[in-house]
Protein backbone atom coordinates (compact mmCIF):
# COMPACT_ATOMS: atom_id res chain seq x y z
CA UNK A 1 0.00 0.00 0.00
CA UNK A 2 1.04 3.60 -0.75
CA UNK A 3 0.23 6.85 -0.28
CA UNK A 4 -0.70 8.62 -3.48
CA UNK A 5 0.21 12.50 -3.26
CA UNK A 6 -1.26 15.22 -6.07
CA UNK A 7 1.97 17.74 -5.52
CA UNK A 8 2.91 21.38 -6.96
CA UNK A 9 4.89 20.27 -9.94
CA UNK A 10 5.52 24.36 -11.27
CA UNK A 11 3.24 27.85 -10.41
CA UNK A 12 0.66 28.55 -12.56
CA UNK A 13 0.74 31.43 -14.67
CA UNK A 14 -2.76 32.91 -14.86
CA UNK A 15 -5.13 30.08 -14.84
CA UNK A 16 -3.55 26.33 -13.38
CA UNK A 17 -3.21 23.88 -15.99
CA UNK A 18 -2.98 20.13 -15.59
CA UNK A 19 0.24 20.04 -15.80
CA UNK A 20 1.35 22.76 -12.94
CA UNK A 21 0.41 19.29 -11.05
CA UNK A 22 1.79 15.98 -10.66
CA UNK A 23 0.48 12.55 -8.87
CA UNK A 24 3.37 10.73 -6.97
CA UNK A 25 3.66 7.91 -4.87
CA UNK A 26 5.53 6.95 -1.67
CA UNK A 27 5.08 5.30 1.60
CA UNK A 28 2.14 5.32 4.09
CA UNK A 29 3.86 7.47 7.15
CA UNK A 30 3.99 6.18 10.05
CA UNK A 31 3.21 8.59 13.82
CA UNK A 32 6.02 9.45 15.77
CA UNK A 33 4.99 10.24 19.60
CA UNK A 34 2.48 12.69 19.22
CA UNK A 35 1.28 12.33 15.60
CA UNK A 36 -1.57 10.39 14.56
CA UNK A 37 -2.19 8.93 10.81
CA UNK A 38 -5.80 9.60 9.02
CA UNK A 39 -6.77 7.72 6.09
CA UNK A 40 -8.58 10.56 3.85
CA UNK A 41 -12.29 10.26 2.61
CA UNK A 42 -12.66 13.22 1.58
CA UNK A 43 -10.71 16.05 0.11
CA UNK A 44 -12.21 20.00 0.33
CA UNK A 45 -11.26 21.99 -2.43
CA UNK A 46 -10.58 25.55 -1.26
CA UNK A 47 -9.96 28.43 -3.82
CA UNK A 48 -6.94 29.85 -0.90
CA UNK A 49 -5.07 27.17 -2.54
CA UNK A 50 -4.41 29.09 -5.43
CA UNK A 51 -2.77 32.00 -3.51
CA UNK A 52 -0.33 29.44 -1.74
CA UNK A 53 0.75 28.08 -5.45
CA UNK A 54 2.28 31.76 -6.44
CA UNK A 55 4.89 33.31 -5.17
CA UNK A 56 3.46 36.66 -4.27
CA UNK A 57 2.66 38.17 -1.01
CA UNK A 58 -0.57 36.35 0.77
CA UNK A 59 -1.49 35.37 4.30
CA UNK A 60 0.01 32.05 4.15
CA UNK A 61 3.38 30.98 3.12
CA UNK A 62 3.75 29.95 -0.93
CA UNK A 63 3.55 26.15 -1.08
CA UNK A 64 6.84 24.81 -2.09
CA UNK A 65 7.91 23.00 -5.43
CA UNK A 66 7.37 19.12 -5.18
CA UNK A 67 4.85 19.60 -1.95
CA UNK A 68 1.52 18.35 -1.86
CA UNK A 69 -1.14 20.67 -2.58
CA UNK A 70 -3.04 22.77 0.59
CA UNK A 71 -6.43 21.99 1.01
CA UNK A 72 -8.87 20.47 3.62
CA UNK A 73 -9.43 16.59 4.72
CA UNK A 74 -11.52 14.85 5.99
CA UNK A 75 -11.33 10.77 7.20
CA UNK A 76 -10.77 8.04 9.64
CA UNK A 77 -8.05 8.02 12.26
CA UNK A 78 -5.51 4.64 11.52
CA UNK A 79 -2.59 4.67 13.34
CA UNK A 80 -2.42 7.07 16.74
CA UNK A 81 0.27 8.24 19.44
CA UNK A 82 -1.77 11.37 20.06
CA UNK A 83 -3.26 10.96 23.24
CA UNK A 84 -6.07 12.69 22.12
CA UNK A 85 -6.92 11.00 19.07
CA UNK A 86 -7.53 6.89 18.92
CA UNK A 87 -8.06 4.56 15.81
CA UNK A 88 -11.98 5.12 14.78
CA UNK A 89 -11.95 8.61 15.42
CA UNK A 90 -13.47 10.14 12.54
CA UNK A 91 -11.23 13.60 11.93
CA UNK A 92 -10.91 16.85 9.53
CA UNK A 93 -6.91 18.27 8.81
CA UNK A 94 -7.59 21.39 8.05
CA UNK A 95 -4.06 21.09 6.16
CA UNK A 96 -4.48 17.71 5.55
CA UNK A 97 -3.77 18.53 2.12
CA UNK A 98 -4.44 16.30 -1.49
CA UNK A 99 -2.98 12.89 -0.37
CA UNK A 100 -4.59 9.53 0.64
CA UNK A 101 -2.88 9.55 3.76
CA UNK A 102 -2.08 12.33 6.31
CA UNK A 103 0.29 12.96 8.84
CA UNK A 104 -0.70 15.45 11.51
CA UNK A 105 0.34 16.14 15.42
CA UNK A 106 -3.24 17.30 15.63
CA UNK A 107 -2.76 21.01 16.33
CA UNK A 108 -5.08 21.66 13.23
CA UNK A 109 -7.45 18.88 13.70
CA UNK A 110 -11.07 18.40 14.60
CA UNK A 111 -12.80 15.03 15.38
CA UNK A 112 -16.44 15.18 14.18
CA UNK A 113 -19.33 13.72 15.38
CA UNK A 114 -21.59 12.14 12.51
CA UNK A 115 -24.72 11.95 14.40
CA UNK A 116 -24.70 15.79 13.76
CA UNK A 117 -24.06 15.34 9.63
CA UNK A 118 -22.54 13.31 7.09
CA UNK A 119 -18.45 13.51 7.29
CA UNK A 120 -18.73 15.32 3.93
CA UNK A 121 -20.69 18.04 5.72
CA UNK A 122 -17.95 18.46 8.00
CA UNK A 123 -15.50 19.64 5.11
CA UNK A 124 -18.51 22.20 4.08
CA UNK A 125 -21.46 23.68 6.06
CA UNK A 126 -20.13 22.87 9.23
CA UNK A 127 -16.56 23.09 8.68
CA UNK A 128 -14.21 26.13 7.09
CA UNK A 129 -16.47 26.93 4.91
CA UNK A 130 -19.42 26.88 7.02
CA UNK A 131 -17.19 28.64 9.71
CA UNK A 132 -16.26 31.27 7.61
CA UNK A 133 -19.59 32.47 6.43
CA UNK A 134 -20.67 32.43 10.16
CA UNK A 135 -17.90 34.18 11.81
CA UNK A 136 -17.81 36.86 8.84
CA UNK A 137 -21.12 37.67 8.43
CA UNK A 138 -22.06 38.04 11.86
CA UNK A 139 -18.63 39.34 13.74
CA UNK A 140 -17.66 41.58 10.63
CA UNK A 141 -20.96 41.97 8.66
CA UNK A 142 -22.92 42.80 11.90
CA UNK A 143 -26.85 42.40 10.15
CA UNK A 144 -29.92 43.73 11.54
CA UNK A 145 -33.45 42.35 11.17
CA UNK A 146 -34.93 44.50 8.23
CA UNK A 147 -31.22 45.19 6.79
CA UNK A 148 -30.10 44.28 2.66
CA UNK A 149 -27.62 41.85 2.29
CA UNK A 150 -26.24 40.67 -1.17
CA UNK A 151 -23.47 37.95 -0.91
CA UNK A 152 -22.01 36.89 -4.22
CA UNK A 153 -21.00 33.26 -5.29
CA UNK A 154 -24.07 32.55 -3.45
CA UNK A 155 -24.68 28.99 -4.97
CA UNK A 156 -20.62 27.81 -3.18
CA UNK A 157 -20.51 26.64 0.19
CA UNK A 158 -19.22 29.65 1.89
CA UNK A 159 -22.02 32.13 0.02
CA UNK A 160 -24.81 29.80 0.28
CA UNK A 161 -24.56 29.62 4.17
CA UNK A 162 -23.95 33.28 4.26
CA UNK A 163 -27.07 34.60 3.05
CA UNK A 164 -29.13 31.55 4.73
CA UNK A 165 -27.83 32.56 8.13
CA UNK A 166 -28.81 36.52 6.96
CA UNK A 167 -32.16 34.81 6.28
CA UNK A 168 -32.22 33.29 9.60
CA UNK A 169 -31.30 36.90 11.19
CA UNK A 170 -33.95 38.66 9.16
CA UNK A 171 -32.18 40.27 6.48
CA UNK A 172 -33.57 40.48 2.81
CA UNK A 173 -31.09 38.50 1.28
CA UNK A 174 -29.67 38.97 -2.71
CA UNK A 175 -27.86 36.47 -4.16
CA UNK A 176 -25.47 36.68 -7.16
CA UNK A 177 -24.22 33.89 -9.06
CA UNK A 178 -23.27 32.69 -12.39
CA UNK A 179 -26.11 31.47 -14.95
CA UNK A 180 -29.52 31.03 -15.20
CA UNK A 181 -29.55 27.60 -12.84
CA UNK A 182 -27.37 28.52 -9.97
CA UNK A 183 -29.88 31.59 -9.83
CA UNK A 184 -32.55 28.96 -9.31
CA UNK A 185 -30.87 27.26 -6.75
CA UNK A 186 -30.28 29.99 -4.62
CA UNK A 187 -33.58 31.31 -4.69
CA UNK A 188 -35.98 28.45 -4.59
CA UNK A 189 -33.45 25.64 -2.36
CA UNK A 190 -31.67 28.21 -0.46
CA UNK A 191 -34.65 31.06 0.08
CA UNK A 192 -33.11 33.81 -0.35
CA UNK A 193 -35.31 36.61 -1.45
CA UNK A 194 -33.68 36.78 -5.04
CA UNK A 195 -30.62 36.18 -6.80
CA UNK A 196 -29.29 38.13 -9.99
CA UNK A 197 -26.90 36.33 -13.00
CA UNK A 198 -23.87 38.17 -13.08
CA UNK A 199 -23.63 36.61 -16.93
CA UNK A 200 -26.30 38.62 -18.19
CA UNK A 201 -25.65 41.61 -19.84
CA UNK A 202 -27.93 43.95 -18.12
CA UNK A 203 -26.15 42.35 -14.75
CA UNK A 204 -25.78 46.04 -13.34
CA UNK A 205 -29.67 46.90 -13.93
CA UNK A 206 -31.12 43.87 -12.89
CA UNK A 207 -28.86 44.53 -9.46
CA UNK A 208 -29.92 47.41 -8.73
CA UNK A 209 -33.73 46.80 -9.83
CA UNK A 210 -33.14 43.93 -6.81
CA UNK A 211 -31.88 46.29 -4.31
CA UNK A 212 -34.42 49.56 -4.36
CA UNK A 213 -33.22 49.95 -0.95
CA UNK A 214 -29.69 50.12 -1.36
CA UNK A 215 -27.00 47.43 0.33
CA UNK A 216 -26.51 47.44 4.13
CA UNK A 217 -24.16 44.54 3.84
CA UNK A 218 -22.09 43.26 1.32
CA UNK A 219 -20.03 39.43 1.55
CA UNK A 220 -17.67 39.86 -0.94
CA UNK A 221 -16.29 36.10 -2.34
CA UNK A 222 -15.58 37.72 -5.40
CA UNK A 223 -14.02 40.50 -6.22
CA UNK A 224 -13.19 42.21 -9.78
CA UNK A 225 -16.39 43.07 -12.00
CA UNK A 226 -19.24 42.07 -9.25
CA UNK A 227 -18.11 44.15 -6.21
CA UNK A 228 -18.04 47.20 -8.46
CA UNK A 229 -21.34 46.74 -9.51
CA UNK A 230 -22.69 46.35 -5.74
CA UNK A 231 -20.30 49.62 -4.77
CA UNK A 232 -22.21 51.92 -6.28
CA UNK A 233 -25.31 50.69 -3.93
CA UNK A 234 -23.65 50.94 -0.75
CA UNK A 235 -25.93 52.91 1.82
CA UNK A 236 -24.43 55.18 4.95
CA UNK A 237 -22.80 52.87 7.31
CA UNK A 238 -22.71 49.93 5.07
CA UNK A 239 -20.61 46.92 5.77
CA UNK A 240 -18.33 45.29 3.03
CA UNK A 241 -17.19 41.91 4.36
CA UNK A 242 -14.12 41.08 2.14
CA UNK A 243 -13.88 37.26 1.95
CA UNK A 244 -12.44 36.26 -1.14
CA UNK A 245 -11.36 37.50 -4.33
CA UNK A 246 -11.54 34.72 -6.62
CA UNK A 247 -11.89 36.33 -9.49
CA UNK A 248 -8.89 37.80 -9.33
CA UNK A 249 -6.54 35.20 -8.62
CA UNK A 250 -5.60 34.02 -11.90
CA UNK A 251 -5.04 37.84 -13.04
CA UNK A 252 -1.61 38.55 -14.37
CA UNK A 253 -2.44 42.46 -14.77
CA UNK A 254 -3.22 44.88 -12.48
CA UNK A 255 -6.48 46.49 -12.72
CA UNK A 256 -8.03 49.85 -11.39
CA UNK A 257 -10.24 49.19 -8.74
CA UNK A 258 -13.44 51.36 -8.04
CA UNK A 259 -13.59 55.03 -6.71
CA UNK A 260 -13.29 54.74 -2.88
CA UNK A 261 -13.83 57.74 -2.48
CA UNK A 262 -17.14 56.83 -0.90
CA UNK A 263 -15.90 54.99 1.76
CA UNK A 264 -15.14 58.42 3.27
CA UNK A 265 -18.20 59.93 2.63
CA UNK A 266 -20.18 57.46 3.21
CA UNK A 267 -18.47 56.03 6.52
CA UNK A 268 -18.33 52.89 5.58
CA UNK A 269 -16.65 49.75 6.98
CA UNK A 270 -14.67 47.27 4.71
CA UNK A 271 -13.18 44.54 6.41
CA UNK A 272 -10.79 41.75 5.22
CA UNK A 273 -10.73 38.74 7.49
CA UNK A 274 -8.74 34.80 7.83
CA UNK A 275 -11.20 32.26 10.00
CA UNK A 276 -8.25 31.29 11.43
CA UNK A 277 -8.46 34.72 13.33
CA UNK A 278 -11.91 33.56 14.96
CA UNK A 279 -11.05 29.72 15.97
CA UNK A 280 -12.59 30.69 19.06
CA UNK A 281 -16.17 30.33 18.06
CA UNK A 282 -16.08 27.10 17.06
CA UNK A 283 -17.86 25.46 19.50
CA UNK A 284 -20.46 28.20 19.36
CA UNK A 285 -20.67 27.72 15.80
CA UNK A 286 -21.26 24.02 15.32
CA UNK A 287 -24.08 24.47 18.10
CA UNK A 288 -25.74 27.04 15.92
CA UNK A 289 -25.52 25.27 12.44
CA UNK A 290 -26.08 22.27 13.33
CA UNK A 291 -28.99 22.62 14.79
CA UNK A 292 -30.24 25.03 11.76
CA UNK A 293 -29.59 21.76 9.78
CA UNK A 294 -31.53 19.35 11.75
CA UNK A 295 -34.16 21.81 11.71
CA UNK A 296 -33.94 22.15 7.83
CA UNK A 297 -33.63 25.75 8.10
CA UNK A 298 -30.30 25.80 6.24
CA UNK A 299 -29.53 23.51 3.38
CA UNK A 300 -26.45 22.27 2.19
CA UNK A 301 -25.11 20.57 -1.13
CA UNK A 302 -21.66 19.27 -2.44
CA UNK A 303 -20.13 18.76 -5.68
CA UNK A 304 -18.62 15.52 -5.26
CA UNK A 305 -15.66 14.24 -7.91
CA UNK A 306 -14.35 11.17 -7.46
CA UNK A 307 -10.91 10.24 -7.24
CA UNK A 308 -7.54 11.75 -5.71
CA UNK A 309 -6.28 12.05 -9.64
CA UNK A 310 -9.27 14.36 -10.95
CA UNK A 311 -8.58 16.47 -7.47
CA UNK A 312 -6.60 18.82 -10.28
CA UNK A 313 -9.77 18.89 -12.29
CA UNK A 314 -11.93 19.72 -9.94
CA UNK A 315 -9.97 22.65 -8.52
CA UNK A 316 -9.51 24.61 -12.31
CA UNK A 317 -12.87 23.67 -12.77
CA UNK A 318 -13.77 25.43 -9.07
CA UNK A 319 -11.76 28.53 -9.69
CA UNK A 320 -13.76 29.22 -13.23
CA UNK A 321 -17.17 28.81 -11.57
CA UNK A 322 -18.28 25.49 -12.78
CA UNK A 323 -19.13 23.69 -9.51
CA UNK A 324 -22.19 23.95 -7.37
CA UNK A 325 -22.12 24.35 -4.02
CA UNK A 326 -18.73 23.03 -2.11
CA UNK A 327 -16.26 21.19 -4.33
CA UNK A 328 -15.22 17.64 -2.98
CA UNK A 329 -12.87 15.21 -3.85
CA UNK A 330 -13.90 11.86 -2.55
CA UNK A 331 -10.93 8.87 -2.84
Amino acid sequence: MTNRQIVLKSRPVGEPVATDFELIEGPIPEPEAGQFVAQNIYLGLAPAARLRMSEGASYAAPTPLGSVVYGQSAGIVVASRNDRFQVGDKVVVTDGGWQDYTLTDGALATKVDEGKAPLASWLGVLGVSGQTAYGGLLLHGRPKPGETVVVSAASGAVGGAVGQIARIKGCRVIGIAGGAKKCAFVRETLGFDDCVDHRAAAFDAALRAACPNGVDVYFDNVGGAVRDAVFPLMNDFGRIVVCGLIAEYNSTTTRAGPDWFPILTRRLTIRGFLMRDHADIQPRFIEDVSGWLADRRIVAREDITRGLHRAPEAFIAMLLGRNFGKSLVEL
